[in-house]
């Protein structure tokens, strides 16, 4: 076959035929309209009379459309905006036949994002080029000239199959966090706790950022399920990340996301947290536990509501609100040169503090009932209630480990009764003083949530001090705070 361009009068045709498509949509077409609202496709060619061939056509469909005139243009163009789908020609001014030019450029685009559906182009199809495009990324091929309905078929095909795509890719990693749908319960009616539920109901309905302090187990994930629960975004996803038992090695996947091949175990794209979080709102629990490396990276997605998967360039915009709990003096972190002092302004626009189980005593006995129809129900026992040697014993405790040692407490009752009320020796609370059993007379295990706890009572819940006093990492102390619920 000879080389040639496609000639200009083919093009102009073209430009002409989609005239006519303009003032049926004017009168039929509103719904179509609404329909592509927001979708935009990049058109790549480098002749204006094809480029504006095109523009007809899918303007009269509803979609919006930006124009690029080599694959340099592509490639800025990508950078700088977010695109739906990306209409592109094979042959460029420089080689006009082989389409190598665009092939090159088709691997390119598909390494910088390969989620975005790309259709190529040419006048000069072929079944090796058509197999060769698809093999490296194209998801459908159209021959110069074109028909009209072919293209706006194909174009709707690949945005339909990028949203089911968008949607399956999205519920898949939702079921993954086990996170709860249902509004919390809350169980509380000492004076401790009154200027958090007054605050909740202050800032609760507003975008504001909420930085979250107290102890481990006091309850700081249901006070930011509270927050939102009453907020405008109530409808749209809470997301949790526990930072205390991320290592620095996955702390930008986990959060950020991660495309195909970006490191070896990488087989496929997947969303961090952030993105999941669209919406809605984003948790970041043990935000103390940040490493300084990371936390500039933190800061500017707070800032500019942008980040970048890891290995793509693309940048990409998330809007939420956040929220960050932790047990350390963040101030302190501060001024000891561990936490950066802008990100800490970011943070804590409204700060609450849940105080310890020790200094709402009231409320003791409330959630431990509380637990106890849950636990029963879940184990499916016939349990009333607690005797009143259990009962003192609750309400004596130190409960270093707060709301959540609590809960544990009750559910070793429920499973240790053996009759209708729990005992005091079911509960299976140790003294952390004198009274405490023998070490020879503990299993391992034992041993070593003894020495967790007290540990943690010792530095009054501060994670990280108690971590560094046991020699252990962030990391491995949050995974025995997990085991031993405490």
């Amino acid at each position: 076959m000879r080389s040639r361009r496609w000639p200009r009068s083919d093009a102009w045709n073209l430009v002409q035929s989609t005239r006519p498509c303009l003032l049926p949509w004017i009168v039929t077409g509103t719904k179509e309209l609404v329909a592509h609202a927001g979708e935009t496709i990049l058109i790549a060619d480098d002749q204006p009379d094809v480029q504006e061939a095109l523009r007809l056509l899918l303007k009269a469909e509803g979609y919006r459309t930006q124009v690029a005139a080599s694959p340099a243009a592509v490639l800025v163009a990508l950078e700088k905006n977010e695109f739906d789908l990306l209409l592109t020609d094979l042959n460029y001014t420089r080689d006009t036949t082989s389409g190598q030019e665009g092939l090159d450029l088709l691997s390119k685009v598909c390494s910088h994002d390969s989620a975005l559906p790309v259709v190529v182009m040419t006048a000069w199809g072929s079944v090796k080029l058509a197999v060769e495009a698809m093999r490296r990324g194209a998801r459908d091929f159209i021959e110069k000239p074109w028909d009209n309905n072919r293209v706006l078929t194909i174009v709707r095909t690949q945005l339909e199959l990028r949203d089911a795509l968008r949607r399956t890719e999205k519920a898949e990693a939702e079921n993954v966090l086990l996170r709860g749908d249902s509004t919390p319960t809350w169980v509380t009616h000492s004076p401790a706790m009154q200027p958090v539920l007054e605050i909740i109901s202050r800032v609760g309905p507003t975008d504001v950022n909420v930085l979250i302090t107290g102890e481990n187990g006091t309850g700081k994930g249901l006070v930011a399920q509270k927050l939102h629960f009453v907020s405008p975004r109530a409808a749209r996803p809470l997301v949790t990340v526990n930072l205390g038992g991320l290592s620095e090695g996955i702390f930008e996947s986990e959060l950020f996301g991660h495309v195909k091949g970006a490191f070896t175990d990488a087989k496929t794209d997947r969303l961090g947290r952030f993105e999941l979080a669209e919406g809605g709102t984003l948790f970041l629990d043990e935000i103390g536990n940040v490493p300084p490396a990371h936390q500039a990276k933190l800061l500017r997605v707070l800032e500019t509501g942008e980040f970048e998967r890891v290995g793509s360039s693309k940048t990409r915009r998330v809007d939420l609100r956040l929220l960050a709990g932790t047990n350390a003096n963040l101030k302190a972190e501060v001024a000891a040169g561990r936490f950066r002092q802008d990100l800490l302004f970011r943070l804590n626009t409204i700060e609450i503090h849940v105080p310890p189980l020790r200094e709402r005593r009231e409320d003791i006995l409330d959630l431990a009932r509380h637990f106890l129809k849950m636990h029963r129900s879940r184990y499916r026992k016939q349990i009333d209630g607690f005797d009143r040697g259990a009962e003192r014993s609750l309400l004596e405790h130190g409960w270093p480990g707060n709301v959540r040692e609590l809960s544990h407490a009750v559910e070793r009752g429920v499973l240790m009764s053996r009759g209708k009320l729990i005992e005091a020796r079911d509960l299976g609370l140790q003294s952390l003083g004198s009274d405490s059993p023998r070490l020879e007379d503990m299993s391992i295990e034992d041993v070593e949530c003894f020495l967790v706890k007290k540990t943690l009572a010792r530095f009054d819940g501060n994670a990280r001090r108690a971590a560094e006093a046991l020699g252990l990492s962030r990391s491995a102390f949050y995974r025995r705070l997990e085991k031993y619920k405490l």
